[in-house]
């Protein structure tokens, strides 16, 4: 039983009122109790959700290869490994730690290029191997942002390749000298496409081996799209060719620069 407390000192109409607007405010309270209670069933129904989705379909996880540290692609006649610079850093690493005597060393004509080496090809490069790296080489380099149809790209032996520079001058990280004569690939075009393997790994170069490799890909051409915007674009398209989950980051690290998707398959 509940007991209800009169105060003697007002009268019967002002102990009826006193109640009466007790009894709204905790309505109200109450009220404000059952939406929040309805606002947390909401919450932890979609977390069950996401939790169940995430058990059902876990991003793969896979080992990476040390060649993943830099920009890379496998030629499509000889399956050769192809190998290049980020950035400064990583070129003078690439260089000085990854290139061997049996290697072929590949630069693009033009200030601003990344450093390319094609392991073996000294030994197992043929014809189309050697295009290819040297493609690779084209598009890495500002001839991309420059949007150049062709740019001239050479090739030499390791040995041609020194930190040693000329009397007076000095290198910094990621810049070398070259010595004695180059094999020339003459208005390189800038051929580049991005794909995505079974395994889930991206994959990118030029064309030719790119498809061989890939469970579906994109050629890219010059546009205006950002890296990140094109990257989305990317892995938009090639999870709904392959239902496979494209990281966005291996994306982002592939790509040259601004570009857009000219043709998928």
């Amino acid at each position: 039983m509940t007991e209800i407390q009169i105060n003697p000192f007002k009268s019967v109409q002002e102990n009826a009122n006193e109640y009466f607007t007790k009894a709204k405010k905790s309505k109200a309270k109450l009220k404000g109790l059952e939406i929040a209670m309805k606002e947390m069933q909401s919450k932890v129904q979609n977390a069950e959700k996401t939790g169940k989705k995430q058990a059902q379909g876990p991003e793969r996880k896979r080992k990476r290869e040390w060649f993943e540290k830099f920009r890379w692609f496998f030629t499509s006649q000889s399956s050769l490994l192809c190998i290049a610079g980020k950035d400064r850093q990583s070129n003078e690493i690439l260089v000085k730690k990854q290139m061997q005597e049996n290697d072929l060393y590949f630069h693009a004509d033009i200030q601003g290029a990344a450093h390319c080496i094609l392991k073996d090809g000294q030994l197992k490069a043929k014809e189309k191997d050697m295009k290819e790296a040297a493609k690779f080489a084209a598009v890495l380099s500002k001839a991309w942002s420059g949007q150049l149809a062709g740019v001239d790209v050479y090739s030499v032996k390791p040995e041609q390749v020194s930190k040693q520079a000329q009397t007076g001058e000095s290198l910094g990280s990621g810049a070398f000298m070259i010595y004695g004569n180059r094999e020339w690939f003459r208005k390189t075009p800038l051929e580049f496409a991005i794909g995505i393997e079974d395994s889930g790994r991206i994959v990118s170069g030029p064309s030719d081996a790119v498809k061989g490799k890939s469970k579906a890909f994109a050629i890219i051409e010059f546009g205006k799209d950002s890296k990140s915007d094109l990257a989305k674009k990317l892995k938009g398209l090639l999870g709904k060719k392959t239902g496979l989950n494209a990281s966005l980051d291996e994306l982002m690290a592939m790509l040259p620069g601004e570009g857009k998707i000219k043709n998928a398959d």
